[in-house]
């Protein structure tokens, strides 16, 4: 397959899903989770393991939305999410179903709080504080092992990875919570770590094959990288989809933004950003051969 040829279909592949996203996202919004919204959040002993449907039968009365999460050493308690902000009597209304059903204790109500709109804030902040001193330390990094140009590509590639996950979870109506957080940052530990293999395998064939255009360079690398990434790739995946298919709620919410990321970081890091460096070195070679002509 020649990538660089190419290049245009992949880099609209990735364009059209992320306009969509961002158009559904201004019209909608994200379905923020109580992370970000604040809401109410109840967390009730139930003494054995339940499924998260037998839950739901409860839960669902007063907020379909809610999510439902176990916890505890034995899995033997559930948490309640909500971004409703259930009162007093509400939360014992709910505790009572629960009580009354599983023949509960009144100490087994382990805890009630309510969260308000500025934890949401501090979590966001955070989260893009942490990213942008990434971000900046990749930059450096990269910049000094290989070019700046690298450094640049890598970046709008990992752009590319938030962007993506963003506009799926926008499209699907997906709840973001403080799990998409963490997956976003390991995500871009993944991509930049692919994407670093194929420029490194970049650079030692501009070393060996200096002649060859930056077009080879490039499809002659990833061919070369193929392999490795997509089985590293698919070895990872199979992992998270294990998770996702056989773990708890708690785990799936982790494992579903990781399977999304996995996906764009693979596909980031084969069709963008190599391709971005050689439009960049391609246009630096175009203004050096216009100044000589001039």
């Amino acid at each position: 397959m020649d990538i660089i040829k190419n290049r245009k279909i992949f880099f609209s592949i990735s364009l059209v899903i992320i306009i969509v996203g961002m158009i559904m996202m201004a019209v909608n919004g994200l379905n923020r989770g109580i992370d970000f919204e604040g809401g109410t959040l109840i967390q009730i002993r139930i003494g054995k393991t339940i499924s998260v449907d037998e839950v739901r039968l409860i839960v669902d009365k007063f907020d379909k939305e809610a999510s439902i999460v176990h916890s505890g050493e034995k899995k033997d308690e559930i948490q309640i999410k909500s971004k409703k902000d259930f009162n007093n009597k509400e939360i014992h209304q709910i505790f009572n179903e629960f009580k009354e059903k599983y023949k509960l204790k009144d100490e087994d109500l382990v805890q009630s709080q309510k969260f308000g709109p500025a934890m949401g804030k501090e979590i966001r902040q955070k989260a893009l504080l942490s990213s942008a001193i990434a971000v900046v330390a990749m930059l450096i990094y990269i910049s000094w092992r290989f070019e700046f140009k690298f450094a640049i590509s890598a970046i709008i590639a990992l752009a590319h990875d938030v962007l993506i996950m963003l506009s799926v979870y926008a499209i699907f109506r997906i709840p973001v919570n403080g799990s998409f957080i963490a997956a976003i940052l390991t995500i871009l530990g993944y991509s930049i770590n692919d994407t670093i293999v194929i420029f490194d395998r970049i650079r030692e064939t501009r070393r060996l094959s200096r002649k060859d255009s930056y077009e080879k360079v490039v499809n002659d690398s990833i061919k070369k990288s193929f392999t490795r990434t997509i089985n590293t790739s698919i070895t990872t995946l199979v992992t998270i989809l294990l998770l996702y298919i056989l773990g708890v709620e708690d785990v799936k919410v982790l494992a579903l933004p990781l399977i999304i990321g996995v996906i764009a970081g693979t596909y980031s890091s084969i069709f963008i950003a190599s391709p971005l460096w050689y439009v960049f070195k391609s246009k630096e070679k175009d203004a050096k051969y216009n100044a000589r002509k001039a």
